[in-house]
């Protein structure tokens, strides 16, 4: 079964850098550096802890990354210690260097994905929940795209993102609770 997904993730990766890498190159490689240690999503939620209507989803969003920092990058990523995908698919050259050596779960599709899903709780406004969220899939394929994760290293990260969104959502409601009353 691992074998059939590690054929079906190469197969992907090597079909991305075949057909669809070219004119968008620098874009894609600039997006996907601005997730480098979750920096985007960081400052887009210290930001949103200046206006009072998105306080609770910077507060949410950064609890959120901070689990899912805790379950990918020190748990998830030493237990699978699944390897880079150019050293084990022949043909694909990565875009960019990558320094850790293990790519599952895809750490900036976490942390895309827990600030998205925290966002989604809180932010006041459609357009801004549809915004994070877009954001956070544009992460998650232009980790495919400069090929330094499979795909299903990023629907991992994807997943444990959207959990520890919801978890940090569920731990600031507790908070409120217990305090008895609402983030300002």
């Amino acid at each position: 079964m691992l074998s059939v997904l590690q054929t079906l993730d190469g197969g992907a990766l090597l079909w991305i850098q075949e057909n669809l890498r070219g004119l968008l190159d620098p874009i894609v490689e600039g997006y996907t550096t601005l997730g480098n240690t979750g920096l985007m999503w960081i400052v887009l939620s210290l930001a949103m802890l200046c206006w009072k209507p998105t306080r609770k989803a910077g507060m949410a969003a950064l609890a959120a990354m901070v689990l899912g920092l805790l379950c990918t990058n020190v748990v998830l990523k030493h237990v699978v210690a699944r390897p880079r995908p150019w050293l084990d698919v022949a043909g694909l050259v990565p875009l960019i260097q990558e320094p850790d050596p293990n790519s599952f779960p895809s750490g900036h599709t976490c942390a895309a994905f827990a600030a998205a899903s925290a966002w989604w709780r809180a932010l006041p406004r459609g357009w801004m929940r549809w915004t994070g969220l877009v954001l956070a899939v544009c992460m998650g394929l232009s980790r495919l795209y400069v090929g330094v994760h499979y795909p299903s290293d990023v629907i991992a990260g994807a997943l444990v993102g959207l959990f520890c969104g919801w978890a940090a959502w569920k731990l600031l409601q507790l908070w409120e609770e217990r305090r008895g009353s609402r983030l300002r």
